[in-house]
């Protein structure tokens, strides 16, 4: 990708030689030429749901899986593995439409230095949440992220967690299209568990399957299922891994023990959510009250 300086108007006196004239006209046009950022193997922006669903322990156990995966060998080795050696990665939070918050920004991760003390900067944030969930504006907010990196990439990555559907905003596949056409890949962290929200708030049934058709999109995108909260920093683990080594694999990830006994999640509700499911979902609690 080029960054372009802004235009330099320059204006040689009239009394100077044709030489430095020249040299003048010379530095102009060098304050107009392109100049390239430097070259990462991804450009990664890790977009972390807060919304009122997710309790304070609950945000820790998603920090805390984001800060041993930037400490853990093999994903300091994924990093190093690639053409150049490192990856520029961000971190924001979202809740509801127009609720971002960037967290840290723009990092370069070259070794295990750097990826520590990126893990040192997760630790020390503190959590703040807010109401409604989303996703559209997360995806936006992200995009809006890349546009601003000062590095380049030939793969961009988003990669949304969360443990709700899109119920704010726009609907989350107008964004996410919107992304996928820019040749964005989006990937997904969807945390399955079955307790309401602590506002009573049902939690919508099959939300990978949801991930998986309305959230997800581009070259390779893929989804890493984490079976609740704790098995957070299991499942965002392998993600990154995959995510930074750009492997190629099924379309999603699950913990072993529901793999190997054919499940999926949940077990008793096989159906497809549509796309508008978490508006449905949260129009019907507002028409009960």
């Amino acid at each position: 990708m080029w960054r372009k300086n802004p235009i330099t108007r320059c204006v040689a006196p009239l009394d100077i030689g044709l030489f430095a004239v020249l040299a003048v006209f010379v530095l102009c046009l060098s304050g107009t030429s392109p100049a390239r950022a430097m070259a990462v193997d991804l450009e990664l922006v890790l977009a972390v749901d807060v919304s009122g669903s997710i309790e304070a322990d609950e945000a820790e156990l998603q920090r805390r899986g984001f800060v041993e995966a930037f400490r853990n060998e093999a994903v300091i080795r994924a990093i190093q593995g690639g053409q150049h050696g490192r990856i520029a990665v961000t971190y924001v939070e979202w809740a509801g439409d127009q609720h971002w918050r960037l967290g840290i920004g723009w990092r370069l991760i070259d070794g295990a230095q750097a990826a520590h003390a990126f893990a040192d900067e997760l630790r020390r944030l503190s959590f703040v949440s807010a109401l409604w969930t989303s996703i559209s504006g997360a995806i936006d907010f992200a995009m809006e992220r890349l546009d601003a990196s000062p590095y380049r990439a030939s793969r961009q990555v988003i990669d949304i967690s969360g443990d709700g559907a899109n119920n704010h905003g726009e609907f989350v596949n107008f964004a996410r299209d919107r992304a996928v056409k820019r040749g964005v890949t989006i990937n997904g962290l969807p945390i399955v568990n079955g307790r309401p929200s602590p506002f009573g708030t049902p939690q919508l049934p099959n939300l990978d399957w949801y991930f998986e058709d309305c959230v997800i999109g581009g070259p390779n995108a893929f989804i890493v299922v984490a079976d609740g909260f704790q098995d957070f920093a299991r499942a965002i683990k392998r993600k990154l891994i995959r995510e930074i080594a750009d492997l190629p694999g099924p379309r999603r990830e699950v913990p072993s023990a529901f793999a190997s006994a054919g499940l999926r999640y949940p077990v008793n509700l096989p159906q497809r959510p549509p796309c508008d499911a978490g508006e449905k979902l949260f129009q019907g609690i507002i028409d009960d009250i």
